[in-house]
């Protein structure tokens, strides 16, 4: 087995997108993962939210192998029981209207770009060409989900990018009553901010922007990427506020590990033949790994899980920091939470967590992200929140008084 030394000499192959941690894992199970020299880690990364099952659940894998015994892949110009019930089953379960239907996709990028499209397509057809995001919003990397994206930073090495967006405040009403004019065809926003720093936006808010695109006739996107599937304790985080988007984008947990996306619309917004396609989405090994997520997260009461567990670890994140000069807030939904430090350190913190046996992400230089399995134990929550605690106090007596 290759040792982190080993990895990091055929780093040169590898294009330096990301800044890794020094850390090379080669097994997981459950909410543990491994790496190279035999030391366990709580994952609370959870590949970045895309492992609600934990690692290696044992009635998704029997399912994966089962599937790869029979079919592969065949592209979408033939039909497959697999892309057939998962597209019913995500029908019935996101609540998205009886007449919806799925488009398939190989990532979160993927299923927004599709969900543009189709804000797009209806836009035009209306004379329709803008759609209002969010400052702070993250929705992919691909040229539109960049040019969607609120983060300036991501955007300014590609621009000029397509002009098809403007930006408002989260939370601020008034300056999207502003911004929906005659041109805008539709509003694209996240549940909760991922990327932007886990920042939830308000019920009150959901709510009145569900009825202003409706008053004013246009389009609401719901970017449920890294909320949706049971992330926040409900199978989309919109329906926590009571709204029903027009068209909803998932990815990241779909596939319990295996890249899958998918955009759903009402029928009479969804594509006609043609306007779209990929290759590989909807495939019927990472369509099966869908319905085993699907089926596992109800049998094993994973959305309660999701909430219960959720709502206890905030809980001990404040009481146990609620002292400390480095600690802002707690905030999140579900098994989507982020601690927002008062100081830029949170790669320090995720760092100390490390050194500590757990591992974490950052959403912004200030927040530190937990997204585990919405399998955790309330043991695992209360050995996360000790960890997490023992890690901000470390690296805040590391900075000296005042920090």
């Amino acid at each position: 087995m290759a040792t982190v030394e080993e990895l990091r000499a055929r780093e040169p192959f590898v294009m330096p997108t990301y800044g890794r941690y020094p850390l090379a894992l080669v097994k997981g199970e459950g909410v543990t993962v491994w790496d190279d020299e035999g030391n366990a880690y709580l994952d609370f990364a959870g590949g970045i939210a895309t492992v609600p099952l934990g690692h290696s659940h044992p009635a998704w894998r029997e399912a994966v192998h089962a599937q790869l015994d029979t079919l592969t892949m065949v592209s979408n110009l033939y039909l497959t029981q697999p892309q057939a019930d998962l597209a019913q089953r995500l029908v019935e379960v996101m609540d998205m209207g009886a007449d919806a239907q799925v488009f398939f996709a190989n990532s979160g990028a993927e299923a927004n770009e599709a969900s543009l499209k189709i804000v797009r397509k209806w836009g035009l057809q209306r004379s329709k060409r803008k759609i209002i995001a969010l400052h702070g919003s993250f929705h992919g990397r691909t040229a539109s989900t960049l040019a969607a994206t609120g983060q300036p930073a991501k955007r300014k090495d590609f621009e000029p990018l397509v002009d098809w967006f403007d930006f408002v405040p989260p939370e601020d009403l008034a300056a999207l009553e502003t911004a929906i004019t005659d041109d805008v065809a539709g509003v694209l926003l996240e549940p909760v901010l991922g990327e932007g720093g886990v920042r939830p936006l308000p019920h009150d808010y959901l709510r009145a922007v569900r009825a202003l695109t409706k008053e004013r006739g246009i389009l609401l996107v719901a970017d449920e990427v890294q909320t949706g599937v049971g992330r926040c304790g409900a199978w989309r985080a919109s329906a926590l506020s009571d709204i029903r988007p027009d068209v909803i984008s998932l990815a990241k947990g779909l596939g319990g590990g295996l890249p899958l996306g998918a955009s759903i619309a009402r029928k009479d917004l969804a594509f006609a033949v043609g306007d779209h396609a990929s290759t590989f989405g909807g495939g019927p090994v990472v369509c099966t790994a869908g319905l085993a997520v699907l089926k596992i997260i109800q049998d094993e009461g994973l959305l309660a899980n999701a909430t219960q567990q959720g709502e206890a670890i905030q809980a001990g994140i404040q009481s146990g920091l609620e002292d400390s000069p480095l600690f802002r807030q707690v905030r999140g939904r579900g098994l989507l939470i982020g601690v927002q430090l008062t100081q830029p350190v949170a790669k320090q913190v995720i760092l100390a967590l490390m050194a500590n046996g757990m591992l974490a992400t950052e959403a912004n230089a200030d927040v530190v992200r937990s997204s585990p399995p919405l399998t955790i134990t309330s043991t695992d929550a209360v050995t996360a929140v000790a960890k997490l605690v023992a890690a901000v106090e470390a690296v805040a007596a590391s900075q000296g008084p005042g920090a």
